[in-house]
């Protein structure tokens, strides 16, 4: 009996012992598996330069434009002289309406700086700029008291600079430093811009020198906008902000194609709205300026236009779609009162182009040749007339 029970309990532990075996054999091929899978490690993607290069052949590369062009922007330093008042109503319009305060409160001397950026036009030194980096906030220069003005190169040279003329209505300046073998780039056809066009906008914001923003262009012939008397600008989002004024505007070719002027903000920043002058514009100011020292422009006189309504049109007799501006007042000296033009006049057509509003028209006017006769059609009761208006000299 003893016997027997032994050798069943032998074949109990030995039965026990090899199911074990099994078992443990079949966990631990399954934790092997399970960690093979968990611990082998993905192949890793390798991304030949040959497929780089193809996934970023539809992005412009600007790098050799940008290392021609930088070196041509400089930066513009200005101080200059200012008479301040003292008055506490000094900026109170309705103060100043009934007099001059400065004779009962006095006034004082302050030094006003600004800066901006440059344009080097010419290789013998001449740089094109913006009025208000030469003249300051006031946007005045006094042929007394000239500015103390300070270009700084790209090699790090910083040299005096005289002022060879400004030009307040499209706010460009031209200064000429001594100096040679300046580094220039080729201008542009400003003409030839198309909205969604690359462009870079070259200059020293907040005195960060030779920075370079990129954009496209917006808009083109930009009007009423407010900044200066003369507007036909270029819009742009490239990065524009205190300090770029004057500096370079730059097409894909690494061609100067306008100058920037100012900035659309609320906040004293960049937000996406930028002006430049175009460069076809730019050019004409500075072949002026450096032969007569002024820019040259055309008049006919003072004659204050108004934007014609669909009412105002059926008022005066002409169509309700007729397009044009209203003749509202005008001076009898005038080369227009001369020519026949009368208040209540709709001028729809100037030297052959169709007028849409007043600021086309001021452009037109000033850009015609100084002793030259240009077509005007006027609407008149509902006919239409045709007059010959001789162009005077607006300075």
């Amino acid at each position: 009996m003893s016997s027997r029970r032994l050798i069943f309990a032998a074949l109990f532990l030995t039965c026990g012992f090899a199911v074990g075996i099994v078992v443990t054999g079949r966990m631990k091929s399954g934790t092997s598996e399970a960690e093979a899978q968990t611990r082998t490690p993905a192949s890793p993607v390798v991304t030949s330069p040959a497929a780089l290069a193809s996934a970023t052949s539809g992005l412009p590369d600007f790098t050799t434009v940008a290392g021609r062009t930088v070196p041509v922007v400089a930066n513009i330093s200005s101080q200059q002289v200012v008479r301040r008042s003292n008055s506490p109503f000094a900026n109170d319009p309705f103060f100043r309406f009934f007099g001059d305060n400065d004779q009962l409160f006095g006034s004082r001397r302050s030094v006003e700086s600004s800066l901006g950026s440059g344009v080097i036009v010419s290789a013998d030194g001449y740089i094109l700029t913006n009025n208000h980096v030469v003249a300051g906030e006031s946007g005045r220069i006094s042929i007394g008291q000239l500015p103390a003005i300070t270009v700084s190169l790209g090699d790090g040279r910083e040299l005096n600079a005289s002022i060879i003329g400004v030009d307040a209505a499209t706010d460009l300046a031209l200064l000429k430093i001594s100096a040679r073998n300046l580094p220039t780039m080729p201008w542009g056809d400003s003409s030839k811009l198309k909205v969604a066009e690359w462009v870079l906008a070259i200059g020293n914001p907040f005195q960060l020198n030779q920075t370079v923003t990129l954009g496209i262009v917006s808009a083109l012939g930009r009007r009423n906008v407010g900044i200066a008397a003369y507007e036909d600008f270029i819009q742009t989002d490239a990065a524009i902000n205190p300090g770029n004024s004057g500096g370079a505007l730059i097409n894909g070719r690494g061609e100067l194609v306008g100058i920037n002027t100012a900035i659309f903000s609320q906040s004293g920043g960049y937000q996406g709205i930028g002006f430049a002058v175009p460069s076809n514009l730019a050019r004409r100011v500075v072949d002026e300026l450096q032969r007569f020292g002024e820019v040259r422009r055309g008049s006919v006189g003072y004659i204050e236009i108004g934007p014609l309504t669909a009412q105002m049109a059926s008022e005066l007799g002409a169509p309700s779609d007729a397009k044009g501006v209203v003749v509202q007042r005008m001076q009898r000296d005038s080369a227009a009162y001369d020519a026949g033009i009368r208040p209540g006049d709709i001028i729809v057509a100037f030297a052959g182009a169709t007028i849409t509003d007043g600021a086309q028209l001021s452009r037109l006017v000033q850009d015609s040749k100084v002793g030259s006769t240009a077509a005007m059609t006027v609407l008149r009761e509902g006919r239409r007339v045709e007059l010959k208006v001789p162009i005077r000299s607006g300075n």
